[in-house]
């Protein structure tokens, strides 16, 4: 099966993506995190009106294989998290850029977008 890699989103090293929506930005993990993990059972995720830090844990995410920590892509504050995830954290494998969206976030900074690396920068990498 062949990852996918959205091109209208910025990736980081260990997996994380963001997405600009409606000035937001909204973090997930890639399709490649997701099928390295395998079936994902918890997933732990900071509350709404917390302060992530880029570089920094903001969650915890657990499959059949591993516990891992989830990095903040930027720094801000959590406007929104998808609480469907708590009950069915299953979507983060079957959607990881849709349905398996994790926390939206308002931006301290919302230039630090733009030194995440693009598509084409996250496929060299996964290569």
């Amino acid at each position: 099966m062949a990852i996918d890699v959205r091109d209208d989103r910025r990736y980081i090293e260990s997996h994380e993506w963001v997405q600009t929506v409606n000035g937001t930005v909204r973090i997930g993990i890639s399709d490649f995190a997701q099928d390295e993990l395998g079936d994902i059972v918890f997933i732990e995720l900071p509350d709404v009106g917390d302060e992530i830090a880029e570089g920094q844990p903001f969650g915890v995410i657990e499959s059949i294989k591993a516990v891992s920590d989830l990095y903040a892509p930027i720094e801000g504050e959590v406007v929104d998290r998808n609480e469907t995830l708590f009950e069915t954290p299953e979507l983060i494998n079957e959607s990881p850029y849709d349905d398996g969206w994790m926390l939206e976030v308002e931006p301290a900074d919302a230039g630090d977008i733009d030194d995440l690396m693009d598509a084409d920068e996250y496929e060299s990498q996964l290569a």
